[in-house]
């Protein structure tokens, strides 16, 4: 996981798995970004494959967080896998016909509506773009 600043906004980048053992670090990420007075922050989720019921926790705690200090929470997930992404031996469940795992999971659980999802970085961080439909 990293930490970047990028055209006013507080990106931090997480890949592999959101789950119990990393999802606390993503949370702290996001408070010390808070704490420190940042109200715009993107959590670019392109290279996460995986995704449990604690990540989707993070996202929603992390959005609540964001609201409550009139702040700017938005979301990197590409529609579609990367070239080279996919299921592959030991990332079981990662992508199915292409799709992003993370956006398969919060769509199944009917909270994807509630953030603002952007394809890439670019559109992320840049105050004209709209994101996408949920």
């Amino acid at each position: 996981m990293t930490q970047a600043e990028r055209d006013g906004w507080v990106v931090v980048t997480v890949a592999g798995e959101m789950d119990l053992i990393s999802s606390p670090a993503v949370r702290q990420k996001v408070h010390d970004a808070v704490a420190e007075g940042r109200r715009s922050v993107v959590l670019d989720l392109a290279d996460v494959r995986f995704c449990d019921s604690s990540g989707v926790g993070v996202l929603i705690g992390a959005r609540r967080l964001m609201r409550s200090c009139a702040g700017r929470l938005r979301i990197v997930l590409p529609e579609e896998v990367p070239v080279g992404g996919g299921v592959t031996a030991g990332s079981a469940g990662a992508a199915v016909g292409g799709e992003a795992h993370v956006n398969r999971v919060l769509a199944a659980l009917g909270v994807r509506r509630l953030f603002e999802v952007y394809p890439d970085l670019d559109a992320a961080t840049d105050d004209t773009a709209r994101p996408l439909s949920a």
